[in-house]
C-alpha cells in the first residue's frame, strides 16, 4: 500500500509539473491585453490622425505661403513674408514618421492575417504619408527609419528619386492586391466605409496625383504612365464622383473631433489675402461666402463686399481702412470635412493631360466637371452663368486650369504649395515686405533634433541635394 501511494503522489507530482509547463503560457498572458492587433484597429486612428493634422497645417502653413490668408495684424515678419524659420516643418516631420510606424505595423498585421485589402490599404497610406514627406523635405529616411527594434537608431536617408520609386512600386501592387470580393471585417473605417472599391479608387488617383508630381522628370516617363491610366479605368479606376472622393467627415463625436479645440482661434487675428479674395470675386464665385465673411467699413457695422489684406505688406495695419474679410469660423466646427483627394483633382489632372495632348478627351469637359465638383465638395452649387463669365469660361491654357486647381486645393494640406512649386502657377503677386528676395520657399529645413541625433547621415544627404535651405530644390523640381 505505502507503495501505491509512493508511485501515486510521484505520479501527480510529475503530472503537475507537466501541466504547470504545459499552461504556462496560457495562464501568464494578460487577458486584458492583445496579443496581436488586428489591421483594422489601427486604419481609423492613422486616417484622423495624418488627415486632421494636414487640415491644421493647411491653416498655419499654406494658407499664407499660398496667399489664401495671413495674420492680421502682422507688422513684420511671418510665413506669409517667406519668413521660413528651421522648425517651421518640425510638426511634419515628427507627425509623418509617427504614423509611418503605426502603417508598418498596419501592414505587418495585414500580412500575418492574410488580408490582402488591408495590405493593399496600408501600402496605399504609406505612399501617402511619404509623399507629404518628401515634397515637403526633399531626401528622408525610408528603408532604415521606424528599425529601432533593430538597433537602427540613425536611419540612413533616401534620396527622394528613391522614395519615389518605392511609392510607384507601392502603388501599383496595393492596386493588384484588392480584393472586392473579401469583405474588411475589422471594424468600419471612418473613410470609405469599408467600401474596397473605393479604397482602390483612392488608390489610383493619389497614383495618378503623384506621377503628375515628377512628371518634370523625363526618365520617370510620367505622362506616358498617366496617359495609360486615364484610358484604362478598368484596370485603374480612380474616383468618377464626389460622393467617391477622399474627404474625411470630421462629426465632432469623440475621438472625430475638429483640430481646433476652439473655434474662435481660426478667427482671431486674421484677414483673408487680397490674391484669393480678388481671383473670387472675379469669377463671381459662390464659395465666397463658404469661405469667408464679408468685410466692414471701419464702424464695424457697413459691410463693403469681400475684400482681403494684401500678402507680405510692408508697414503696419493703419494703412488699411477697413475690416478685412476673415475666414468663416463654420468651416472647423463639426461636423466639418478635411480633404484628402478629391475627384475634382483627379478631373484637374485629366484635363491637364488633354491640354498638353496627352490623352484625346476634351480638356474643356475635364476643366469643367473638375470645377463643379470643387464646389460640391463645399455642398456649394455652380450657378448656371458661372462659366459664361470670361474670368472662369476655360481659355485653352494650362494657366486657367491651374488657377482654379488652386481654389480646388482650398484647405486641402500642402496640395497648393506642392503644385505651385511644379507649374509656377497661379502667378502670386510679390509684395514690398516679403523676405527671402521675394522668392518663394520651395522646402522645410530639416529639424534641429535630426541635425543633433543624426548628424553623419544628415550631412550626407545636405550635401547630396545642395544644402538645408528653404531654396533648395527637391528633386522632382529640377
Amino acid at each position: 500500500m505505502k507503495k501505491y501511494l509512493a508511485i501515486l503522489l510521484i505520479g501527480s507530482l510529475a503530472w503537475a509539473t507537466a501541466s504547470c509547463t504545459e499552461d504556462f503560457e496560457e495562464i501568464n498572458t494578460d487577458p486584458n491585453r492583445i496579443d496581436q492587433i488586428s489591421p483594422g484597429t489601427l486604419l481609423n486612428p492613422i486616417i484622423y490622425g495624418i488627415a486632421s493634422f494636414n487640415t491644421d497645417r493647411a491653416d498655419a502653413f499654406t494658407f499664407q505661403i499660398m496667399q489664401v490668408a495671413l495674420p492680421f495684424p502682422s507688422a513684420n515678419g511671418g510665413i506669409h513674408r517667406y519668413e521660413l524659420t528651421e522648425s517651421t516643418g518640425n510638426s511634419t516631420w515628427n507627425n509623418h514618421f509617427k504614423w509611418l510606424v503605426n502603417i508598418k505595423e498596419m501592414e505587418a498585421s495585414a500580412i500575418a492575417n492574410a488580408d490582402p485589402n488591408y495590405e493593399a490599404i496600408a501600402l496605399t497610406l504609406r505612399a501617402w504619408t511619404l509623399s507629404q514627406l518628401t515634397d515637403s523635405f526633399g531626401d528622408i529616411p525610408m528603408d532604415e527609419a521606424s528599425r529601432g527594434e533593430d538597433g537602427i537608431f540613425q536611419p540612413k536617408f533616401n534620396t527622394q528619386e528613391q522614395v519615389y520609386t518605392q511609392i510607384f512600386t507601392d502603388l501599383e501592387r496595393a492596386n493588384r492586391l484588392y480584393d472586392d470580393t473579401k469583405a474588411m471585417i475589422y471594424g468600419e473605417d471612418i473613410l470609405f466605409k469599408n467600401d474596397v472599391k473605393k479604397w482602390r479608387k483612392f488608390t489610383n488617383s493619389l497614383h495618378m496625383r503623384l506621377l503628375l508630381r515628377v512628371s518634370k522628370r523625363t526618365e520617370v516617363n510620367a505622362f506616358s504612365k498617366l496617359a495609360t491610366m486615364a484610358n484604362d479605368p478598368a484596370t485603374y479606376p480612380v474616383f468618377t464622383t464626389t460622393a467617391e472622393s477622399g474627404i474625411l467627415q470630421i462629426t465632432g463625436v469623440t475621438p472625430n473631433l475638429s483640430p481646433w479645440g476652439r473655434a474662435i482661434d481660426f478667427t482671431t487675428f486674421r484677414s483673408i489675402s487680397e490674391f484669393f479674395c480678388d481671383q473670387l470675386n472675379a469669377l463671381e464665385d459662390p464659395r465666397r461666402p463658404k469661405f469667408m465673411t464679408l468685410a466692414r467699413e471701419q464702424n464695424g457695422t457697413t459691410t463693403i463686399g469681400y475684400k482681403g489684406i494684401p500678402s507680405g505688406y510692408e508697414g503696419n495695419e493703419t494703412q488699411f481702412k477697413f475690416v478685412p474679410s476673415n475666414h468663416n469660423i463654420a468651416l472647423v466646427q463639426a461636423p466639418m470635412i478635411s480633404l484628402i483627394l478629391t475627384y475634382a483633382e483627379v478631373e484637374f489632372i485629366k484635363a491637364e493631360l488633354a491640354q498638353r495632348g496627352y490623352i484625346a478627351s476634351d480638356a474643356k469637359t475635364h476643366y469643367e466637371k473638375a470645377v463643379k465638383a470643387a464646389m460640391e465638395q463645399w455642398n456649394v452649387t455652380i450657378t448656371p452663368t458661372y462659366f459664361a463669365n470670361p474670368a472662369a469660361a476655360y481659355d485653352g491654357t494650362l494657366e486657367r486650369i491651374m488657377l482654379q486647381k488652386y481654389i480646388a486645393l482650398y484647405f486641402n494640406d500642402t496640395q497648393q504649395w506642392f503644385e505651385y512649386r511644379r507649374t509656377g502657377l497661379p502667378v502670386l503677386p510679390k509684395n514690398a515686405g516679403m523676405q527671402n528676395n521675394q522668392t518663394m520657399p520651395v522646402r522645410y529645413e530639416y529639424p534641429v533634433s535630426v541635425q543633433i541625433n543624426n548628424p553623419d547621415n544628415y550631412k550626407d544627404a545636405v550635401a547630396r541635394m545642395g544644402g538645408d535651405d528653404i531654396n533648395t530644390k527637391v528633386w522632382w523640381e529640377k
